[in-house]
């Protein structure tokens, strides 16, 4: 078994993957800018330290001795603090730059990178069409005009993590996540992504008996969604059966947003006023996975459906609610 580097495990990604490879058995370094009391999940097996990986003595001093690094770590969020806060975004190249340099300098010759699909162009994102043509492939990625901020420093990451594979030899992997979700995720606070706004939203209709919901838009914007499970286990196979290439780790189940929020609708049993805000953050107007590529390579692609995993987040996500209304 192997020892390994998790940056970003306070996360929610990060809080399942330090679980799952616990589980395998590998020893596991957490590391995470937030206190520990604010980690989505704590692995009391792991060694868990409270770092800014942006600096390099810091991705110096934790990678050392380390098989395998699995940099998780960036500041980001829901559509609403991304599009408000593009210099902190990219800010977090550097979290990639100096954990490259610090695993070549100390002999780290594995390391997986969470890239995003906000990498891809927006012109091509900027219409709705039916939910096959509306799949980003892994070789639309240029010419490039990715999301602002963060898609640009998602991209410039990629780009540096492909130059030290082909420069220094790294073992590389790099995931193109999109949209994931599940139970132990943000649902509060602003960067909560759009899955666990909604149920947020549509429980404290319930909750409070002001049948109202406010959606960001019109509601007719498509994305895809994955549950966390498809990603721990995509990101599994990927380290096991694919290359340096990038490759999109999403499901392509495309819905709108007015869709999600009918699903969390029929789990609260309620139909709600929709107002909707068109000044509100978006994002782009339409977006899925095209997995193609994943199924030709490792043979897998996500398959969990929306309705599956979003009544689980929604479940977890009342029970929270709940609690605070208790305390």
């Amino acid at each position: 078994m192997k020892q390994m580097l998790v940056s970003g495990a306070g996360g929610f990604i990060g809080g399942y993957l330090v679980k799952n490879l616990l589980s395998q058995g590998h020893g596991v370094i957490s590391s995470d800018i937030k206190p520990v009391k604010e980690w989505c999940q704590v692995s009391k097996e792991s060694h868990n330290h409270v770092a800014d990986m942006r600096l390099k003595e810091n991705a110096d001093a934790l990678s050392k001795g380390v098989d395998r690094i699995y940099n998780l770590a960036c500041n980001m969020g829901g559509m609403g603090f991304i599009q408000n806060n593009h210099a902190l975004c990219m800010e977090s190249v550097l979290t990639q730059v100096h954990t490259l340099m610090a695993a070549r300098d100390n002999g780290v010759k594995e390391i997986l990178y969470s890239s995003s699909a906000c990498i891809y162009p927006l012109e091509i994102q900027s219409h709705i069409k039916d939910a096959k043509s509306q799949g980003l492939k892994e070789s639309d990625a240029y010419p490039a005009n990715p999301e602002d901020g963060y898609g640009w420093e998602k991209l410039f990451s990629e780009i540096i993590t492909h130059y030290f594979h082909k420069d220094f030899g790294l073992d590389t992997r790099t995931c193109r996540f999109h949209n994931v979700y599940g139970p132990l995720g943000t649902w509060d606070g602003g960067r909560e992504k759009a899955p666990a706004a909604i149920c947020r939203k549509v429980i404290q209709a319930k909750v409070s008996g002001n049948h109202e919901i406010e959606i960001w838009g019109d509601g007719e914007q498509t994305r895809s969604f994955m549950y966390i499970d498809d990603c721990i286990t995509g990101m599994n196979l990927i380290w096991a059966k694919a290359d340096h290439r990038p490759l999109n780790l999403g499901s392509d189940e495309m819905v709108t947003i007015n869709q999600l929020v009918d699903l969390a609708e029929s789990f609260a049993g309620i139909k709600l006023k929709r107002t909707y805000n068109p000044d509100a953050p978006q994002g782009v107007r339409g977006r899925n996975s095209e997995n193609t590529m994943i199924k030709e390579v490792v043979g897998w692609a996500p398959s969990i459906s929306l309705k599956e995993g979003l009544k689980k987040t929604y479940d977890w996500i009342y029970n929270e609610i709940n609690k605070t209304i208790i305390s």
